[in-house]
């Protein structure tokens, strides 16, 4: 799901080719809120793979530009073989209790990264689940020094013992501290009565702190913006009409034990072949190997070792070879 973020990986690196710090600002948001209709395919919840300690995925996307001459740039970044004008993603489960997920993106040819860390803490509300996403993202623009963090709304399932669905909701903020550029924004839950679903309002602050745009509609659907001080109404992002471009990634073979397509493969084929006992069995064999490696870490008083994220503060990890610093050596 964190790599489905990227779905438009084209508006992630438009954000550079903005001249001023309120378009790249304007971008960051669009792009942001492009994001969330992607990885929601199907209006049904549907119960995830428990993610395992250490599983990683790695992948990348061709958003078909023209690549500059330092692809040595890329291959020392988080996608071995990938090129300096794609966008590449990795994600790792850096903790189990609680099940934390450190991912990190790069379009090195753009200077552009985002480094995040989020982690769920899920309640039952009555007929309804709350999934929380706590934690943010640090979208960096190298070449102008600007950061933006980023949080994420909530998740819910509804109905749970009857027809479920699904849905988002809660307050966001994306902000810059060196433009002075803010953005609140909320997911608004359905009304128990009446009222339409999916819907977001978000208001857009200047340096000044006086609004200068609004922004409302469906997130999964199309968004409208409407600027205060040009008197500009626009569509801001259609998600119905703007294509998802597909994540690239390495065949099975080519993974690591641990990469994600090779780690869930068997759970995964037995679930499209239909054949429920195997993939419940297969789950659990992962989840049983998964305990006992870590008794057996408790016995030997061993702490358990990131592969490619280190800590950066309490419950927080950060990509370890990140763009800026590569680009200093």
């Amino acid at each position: 799901m964190l790599a489905d973020f990227l779905a438009h990986p084209d508006e992630f690196v438009n954000v550079t080719d903005h001249q001023t710090p309120r378009d790249r600002f304007i971008q960051v948001v669009k792009w942001y809120l492009s994001a969330f209709h992607a990885g929601r395919k199907s209006a049904v919840p549907k119960k995830p793979y428990n993610p395992i300690l250490g599983e990683t995925f790695q992948c990348l996307y061709d958003i078909g530009s023209s690549s500059s001459s330092n692809d040595a740039i890329a291959k020392d970044g988080p996608v071995s073989w990938a090129s300096d004008n794609h966008v590449t993603f990795i994600a790792e489960q850096t903790s189990h209790h609680p099940p934390i997920a450190s991912f990190y993106a790069e379009c090195p040819a753009k200077h552009i990264q985002i480094d995040g860390c989020l982690w769920t803490k899920s309640k039952f509300l009555g007929l309804s689940v709350a999934v929380h996403m706590i934690g943010d993202a640090i979208l960096t623009l190298l070449d102008h020094d600007e950061r933006y963090v980023i949080t994420f709304p909530s998740a819910y399932g509804r109905s749970i013992l009857g027809v479920p669905w699904f849905e988002m909701g809660g307050k966001v903020t994306i902000d810059c501290e060196k433009t002075g550029y803010t953005a609140n924004i909320e997911f608004l839950t359905k009304p128990f009565y009446n009222g339409k679903k999916h819907q977001i309002i978000g208001t857009l602050f200047g340096p000044d702190k006086k609004e200068f745009c609004k922004i409302d509609g469906e997130w999964n659907g199309v968004m409208n913006a409407k600027y205060s001080d040009t008197k500009i109404s626009e569509v801001f992002f259609d998600t119905k009409k703007t294509a998802v471009i597909k994540k690239i990634v390495r065949p099975i073979a080519e993974q690591s034990e641990y990469e994600s397509r090779r780690l869930w493969k068997d759970v995964t084929y037995y679930l499209k072949s239909k054949q429920m006992n195997k993939a419940t069995a297969s789950k659990s064999f992962l989840e049983q190997r998964q305990r006992e490696e870590a008794k057996d870490r408790a016995d030997k008083t061993l702490k358990w070792q990131t592969k490619h994220f280190t800590e950066a503060g309490e419950l927080k990890w950060t990509y370890e070879n990140k763009l800026i610093k590569r680009l200093k050596q």
